[in-house]
């Protein structure tokens, strides 16, 4: 699943992340505190295969975030995804959760939807700003 991360990473990341989570990808599955969960779909042969994959971390006092979410192309459109974020959202809310959330690039309009339609809402929009450190 560490190629499912760094492919998650190339297509959702900016450069700079994805240089870096590729460099510490089996650091990053391994986090205290996150948790990697795989929808499994049978195969040709009937024999389950890892689908999608989702994770739970960043714990608050009251809520955690889902992510990343991340489905291969060949996958893709099945609704393997949406699947497995709504029961892994569902299952953190029976124990206990008081909400869960999410961060979605508002240019994906197929995530957004998929999120809303099991039960996401927006909140707000976030900007991340990097400062360079080095004078040019």
């Amino acid at each position: 699943m560490s190629q499912w991360v760094i492919d998650f990473a190339r297509e959702a990341l900016p450069r700079n992340d994805q240089e870096r989570l590729a460099e510490s990808v089996d650091t990053w599955t391994e986090m205290t505190g996150r948790t990697i969960y795989l929808w499994e779909a049978p195969d040709e042969q009937g024999q389950p295969r890892p689908v999608s994959l989702t994770g739970v971390s960043g714990a608050t006092p009251h809520g955690i975030r889902i992510g990343p979410v991340y489905t291969p192309p060949a996958f893709r459109g099945r609704g393997y995804a949406s699947v497995l974020v709504a029961q892994v959202s569902q299952a953190q809310l029976h124990a206990g959760r008081r909400f869960c959330f999410l961060y979605t690039d508002l240019a994906n309009p197929t995530s957004n939807k998929i999120y809303q339609e099991i039960g996401y809402r927006p909140v707000t929009d976030a900007l991340r700003i990097d400062f360079r450190t080095d004078a040019r």
